[in-house]
C-alpha cells in the first residue's frame, strides 16, 4: 500500500481511521481494505483529477457498464436452505446436467433466457436488509441473461440424459470470495461450459442470497457456519457422484471449513480441490503491503472501525458516490497486479464489490481472525489439489498459498507472477489452464470420463 502525503504510513493509517468513523467511505471499500481507507490511493486520485475530470470519469464508466458482458451469464436457479434457515442462491450450469434437472417448484429454468436489463441490476446492487424486505430479489425464478454463440449458445440446451449405467460425469462448485459474489467466476463458467455440471452458489449475505438469519438474530458470522451451507447445498444438488471444489479467498475457507466438518466427504465423493488466493490460517499476520508499523496500527484499528461503520449503514452508503474515485484505485490495487488488465474487467470487479453493503463487510471480517484449518488440510492428502496464488496479493500473499501447498506435499503449486488477488478475473486463461489440469487429474481419480478442454472467453 502507498504511504500517505507526508510519507507516514501511521499517520495514513491513522487519517483513514478518522475519515472511517465519519462515514465518508464505501461499503465495498471498506471490504477490500478491511476497514482502511487508503491515503496513498487518495493522492493518486488527486494526480489523476489533474488530467481527466470526474464527469468524464462518470461518462467512462457508464460506457463500460453498458458494453461489458461480464457477470451476464446464468444458469438454472435454485434456493437451497442453508441449516439456519436461509435461503441461498445456487445456479446449476453446464451441459453435463441432464434434462431432468428442475428449477424451484419444480419448473424446469432454460439456460440462456435472456433477463430484462434494469432487473438484472436491481436484483444485483439490491441491499438486502432481512429476511422478509419488500425490495429483495425475487430468489425463486430468475432467468438467464445471455445466450451468446457458438458453445455458450450449446450451453443454453439441456444435455439429453445418458444411459442408467453411466457414470455421472465431474461436478464442479465453485465458490466466491469475501464481497464478491458467484459472477466473480464469469469466465471460468463461461470456458468450463461443455461437458461439464458446474455450480454456482452466492455465499449467505452476498449476491442474491438472503441476509444470514442467524446474524439478524445476534449470532456471530463464522467460517464454520460457511462450511455447513456448502455441505448444505452439496445435499441439495449433487447428492451423488464425483465433485471438484473451486474456492477463491473467503471460498477456500469455506472449502477447508468443509473439509474440517466432514473429512468422509473428501474420502469418498470428493475428486478434487483448488484453493485460489485464500489461506488457512493466520490472517492476523497479513500486513496488507503496510510497513510493520502501520500493520500493527492496521490490527488494532480495523475490528473497531469496520464494526462502527457496519452500524452506520444508511450514512456510509448515502456518502458512496463521494469516495467513488478513491474507491476504484483503491480496488485496483488491492485486486489486481497489473497495468494491462482490461478496463471492462476493472469495472466489474468495482460493481463487485460496491454490490456489498457495509453491513455484510462487517458481519464477515471477524471471522477472518478466528479461522485456522490447517489440520483441516488433512482431509485433501491422498486427492488431487490445485494451489494457485498470485506474486502481488496483498490480501491472501502467495507464502500463505505455499504453507498450504508445504501441508499437501502431492499439491500442485502454481504462483502467477503480476498478479493480484482477482486472480480468475485478471489471468483466466492461465487460471483456466491450471484447473483443466486439475478436473483431468480429478477424473482419472474418480474413474470418470475426463473433460474436454475449457472454450473461449466471450
Amino acid at each position: 500500500m502507498a504511504e500517505g502525503a507526508d510519507g507516514n504510513p501511521v499517520a495514513a493509517v491513522a487519517r483513514a481511521a478518522g475519515a472511517a468513523s465519519g462515514g465518508v467511505s464505501r461499503a465495498g471499500l471498506i471490504g477490500i481494505s478491511l476497514g482502511v481507507v487508503a491515503a496513498g490511493a487518495a493522492a493518486g486520485v488527486a494526480i489523476e483529477r489533474l488530467t481527466v475530470g470526474r464527469e468524464m470519469r462518470r461518462r467512462a464508466r457508464e460506457e463500460l457498464d453498458a458494453a461489458a458482458p461480464y457477470g451476464s451469464l446464468r444458469g438454472r436457479p435454485r434456493t437451497v436452505t442453508a441449516p439456519d434457515g436461509t435461503e441461498l442462491y445456487v445456479e446449476l450450469d453446464g451441459t453435463g446436467w441432464d434434462a431432468t434437472v428442475s428449477g424451484p417448484s419444480g419448473q424446469d429454468a432454460q439456460l440462456g433466457q435472456p433477463e430484462d436489463e434494469g432487473q438484472r441490476r436491481r436484483a444485483w446492487f439490491t441491499r438486502r436488509r432481512g429476511t422478509a424486505s419488500a425490495d429483495r430479489p425475487d430468489r425463486t425464478g430468475l432467468p438467464g441473461l445471455l445466450g451468446g454463440t457458438g458453445a455458450l449458445a450449446r450451453a443454453g440446451r439441456p444435455a439429453k440424459a445418458a444411459p442408467a449405467d453411466t457414470p455421472p460425469p465431474l461436478t464442479v462448485v465453485f465458490c466466491h470470495g469475501y464481497c464478491l459474489n458467484q459472477d466473480s467466476w464469469h469466465f471460468q463458467r463461461a470456458a468450463f461450459r461443455e461437458g461439464l455440471r458446474l455450480v454456482f452458489w452466492d455465499q449467505r449475505s452476498h449476491g442474491r442470497s438472503e441476509r444470514s438469519r442467524s446474524y439478524l438474530a445476534g449470532e456471530p458470522a463464522s467460517i464454520d457456519q460457511l462450511g455447513g451451507d456448502l455441505k448444505a447445498v452439496l445435499d441439495a444438488v449433487v447428492p451423488e457422484g464425483p465433485i471438484v471444489l473451486v474456492g477463491h479467498s473467503m471460498g477456500g475457507m469455506t472449502v477447508m471449513a468443509l473439509a474440517d466438518q466432514h473429512p468422509d466427504l473428501f474420502r469418498e465423493r470428493v475428486a478434487g480441490v483448488g484453493l485460489v488466493g485464500t489461506l488457512a490460517g493466520d490472517w492476523d499476520s497479513v500486513t496488507l503491503g503496510l510497513p510493520a508499523a502501520g500493520a500493527r496500527l492496521l490490527r488494532k484499528l480495523a475490528p473497531a472501525t469496520v464494526k462502527l461503520l457496519g452500524r452506520q449503514v444508511e450514512l456510509v452508503e448515502a456518502t458512496r458516490r463521494i469516495g467513488a474515485d478513491v474507491a476504484a484505485v483503491f480496488y485496483r490495487r488491492f485486486s489486481f497486479g497489473s497495468k494491462d488488465v482490461d478496463p471492462q474487467v476493472v469495472r466489474f470487479a468495482e460493481q463487485l464489490l460496491d454490490a456489498t453493503p457495509i453491513d455484510v463487510v462487517a458481519e464477515f471480517y471477524p471471522a477472518f481472525g478466528l479461522h485456522d484449518k490447517k489440520a483441516a488440510l488433512a482431509a485433501l492428502d491422498g486427492i488431487p489439489v490445485l494451489v494457485l496464488a498470485g506474486t502481488e496479493d496483498l490480501l491472501t500473499p502467495p507464502a500463505h498459498s505455499e504453507e498450504i501447498a508445504r501441508a499437501l506435499p502431492g499439491a500442485e503449486l502454481v504462483v502467477l507472477p503480476e498478479t493480484g488477488h482477482l486472480l480468475m478475473l485478471e489471468r483466466p486463461d492461465e487460471v483456466d489452464r491450471h484447473l483443466t489440469g486439475l478436473l483431468q487429474r480429478a477424473a482419472g481419480h474418480a474413474g470418470v470420463p475426463a473433460p474436454p478442454d475449457p472454450g473461449t472467453h466471450p
